[in-house]
């Protein structure tokens, strides 16, 4: 059985991805991208379909205890297991060294004192869990071939197979190192080199250490903003800068519910406040490829603008079932692709011309085409801005017109107004100021309730919307605005949790509600991070630090988030590790270092 989500451990080499759980594991892994399909799928259903466990032997039958510790080596994504037993203790250390061929996923144990018994349980089933593959010896390698795809074993340690499973059973001593290496390959190519697991090992402490020291940012919350940096770069696919918002699929908002989605493409959303992140902790590298692969995504083609795309490029996302998989505690249907692709939501005009203003204000060297872009997307919202889409949640209900679409509207047409300004750009500047002005006017008429003094949902709607939050954060209205204000209040009144975090929105229970699904989900970790900016820029600093410094302690042990909050079950649920909660964890961090707004 898989372990609870905040059990797990990210590992990486920026182009995909394994989760490795507090027993020794590895329950999640894809091969060779983030997007490929999984060699362990464990984690969606049970170890029939995928795992590999490194950890002391115990009796028959029995589970292996968790580590006593663990830890990341310093800054970066090695990881570090311990157990203490009653023969000593030993270390794993599990890392995916950055790749120079084919991709590794290497495991050193190492006997810190004593003499302890281990084992090692190897089932590599490939296409989710669903194939089970060749597996046979070439000279002391062991290999497993199924279809287009073979992942070899290199170790010095004897392996033998039973029950379609690969076993090593052997004892490490003080100070001894013994090795494990999977390494994926095309079947039809030659065997991938061997291995050089220690050399790799350097190579990857070099490679984190170099990395951050890059960053610029030296707070009060350096821990918390540096693992996030970290976690941001492992989501990042290295050959293209495509971001994916998650390594995982399916990792449920409700746990026993349909809430179920496909994280691992590059919405362009998410992309861009990555983006916007990292440019502002000094990764101006990241932002660059980024920027990049937005222009070789949207191509000539800005009128048909998806909101996500693969990571390197791809536009056809098709969702799919996999009816053999359960999922994450028995939380189906398990979904592969995403049929919210072709939605329309025109909040990602604003969030990608915001990245692109914030890259040319930071000194990003100049990209005539994305100048271009950014008028084209311009262009298209002169007449488009005024439709309903389905909005920044991907309602899978009747499209709206969302409150927080349109003020992302109006800051793309504000942010391009300014790059014309500066002399950058050439464009129909009178038109655009009026538009911008136009487009304010209708949130303010249509968005905005009188009576409760606050912005809503969408228009004519009585609901409320975390999205909201962003209004003053986006310079739509200043913070000290009696309507911003009122809407902060109405959000923690109507959306807050018990225990102070926020809701996206209201769903109906049991019944579909304005998404068009059933059931609830957890609070929304990025919107709760959201209301702390918002009281420390409306002057409620300490309020602001409270709930900022409430939402670290949800972190697991390691300073990862996944999505959301479950306050029920007090478990974090959603994919994960999830970007677009590690990247307001850095904004809500800078905010509060800026005003000095931080405890002791």
């Amino acid at each position: 059985m898989a372990g609870r989500i905040e059990d797990y451990a990210l590992i990486g080499d920026m182009q995909t991805a394994a989760l490795v759980c507090r027993d020794g594991s590895v329950d999640w892994l894809c091969l060779p991208r983030f997007d490929s399909h999984a060699v362990f799928a464990g984690l969606l259903g049970t170890e029939e379909h995928g795992f590999w466990r490194v950890a002391p032997a115990v009796p028959d039958g029995t589970t292996p205890p968790p580590a006593d510790r663990r830890r990341y080596r310093g800054d970066s994504l090695i990881l570090e297991s311990e157990w203490d037993t009653p023969r000593g203790t030993v270390r794993v250390t599990d890392f995916m060294p950055p790749r120079d061929g084919a991709p590794q996923l290497i495991r050193v144990v190492e006997g810190v004192t004593g003499r302890v018994p281990m084992h090692s349980a190897l089932r590599m089933r490939f296409s989710y869990g669903r194939v089970v593959p060749w597996v046979h010896k070439v000279g002391d390698r062991t290999v497993a071939v199924a279809g287009p795809d073979s992942v070899w074993l290199d170790t010095e340690i004897e392996t033998h197979g039973k029950d379609l499973t690969t076993y090593s059973d052997f004892t490490v001593t003080a100070g001894e190192r013994i090795t494990f290496t999977i390494s994926w390959q095309p079947s039809h190519k030659e065997p991938p080199a061997l291995p050089d697991p220690e050399g790799a090992l350097e190579a990857t402490v070099d490679f984190w250490r170099e990395w951050v020291a890059h960053c610029t940012y030296h707070g009060p919350y350096r821990e918390a903003v540096v693992r996030s940096l970290i976690t941001l770069k492992a989501l990042t696919y290295a050959p293209t800068g495509g971001i994916v918002a998650a390594p995982t699929t399916s990792l449920p908002e409700e746990i026993g519910g349909v809430r179920n989605w496909d994280y691992r493409y590059t919405w362009l959303r998410d992309a861009a406040i990555t983006l916007s992140s990292m440019l502002r902790t000094g990764y101006r590298e990241e932002a660059r490829a980024w920027r990049d692969w937005l222009l070789r995504a949207v191509a000539g083609d800005p009128e048909n603008l998806q909101i996500m795309y693969g990571i390197a490029g791809e536009r056809e996302l098709g969702e799919a079932e996999l009816d053999w998989l359960p999922g994450y505690e028995n939380s189906g249907p398990v979904r592969v692709g995403n049929g919210a692709a072709n939605q329309l939501q025109l909040d990602v005009y604003g969030e990608v011309t915001e990245a692109l203003h914030l890259a040319h204000m930071t000194g990003l060297s100049r990209n005539d085409y994305a100048s271009l872009l950014q008028l084209k997307l311009i262009r298209y919202l002169e007449t488009h801005w005024d439709q309903p889409d389905e909005g920044i949640w991907e309602v899978r209900g009747p499209r709206r017109h969302f409150v927080h679409s349109k003020v992302m509207a109006w800051v793309a047409v504000d942010r391009t107004i300014k790059l014309i300004e500066s002399g950058d750009a050439d464009g129909p500047l009178e038109r655009w100021r009026e538009l911008r002005d136009d487009i304010h006017r209708d949130v303010c008429e249509k968005g905005y309730d009188k009576e409760r003094n606050t912005f809503t949902q969408s228009y004519g709607s009585k609901e409320l919307d975390a999205s909201l939050l962003l209004i003053p954060q986006m310079g739509f209205l200043p913070p000290d605005d009696k309507r911003v204000i009122g809407t902060i209040e109405a959000i923690q009144r109507e959306l807050s949790t018990e225990d102070g975090f926020v809701l996206r929105y209201p769903t109906a229970g049991e019944e579909a509600g304005v998404d068009g699904l059933e059931g609830d989900e957890g609070a929304f970790l990025a919107c709760s991070f959201w209301l702390a900016d918002d009281l420390a820029m409306i002057g409620r600093v300490d309020e602001a630090r409270q709930l900022f410094e409430k939402l670290l302690s949800l972190r697991n042990d390691l300073g990862l988030l996944a999505e959301e909050w479950d306050s029920r079950l007090q478990r974090q649920v959603g994919n994960f590790p999830q970007a677009f909660s590690h990247v307001p964890l850095i904004d809500t961090a800078l905010r509060l270092t800026a005003s000095g707004a931080y405890g002791g």
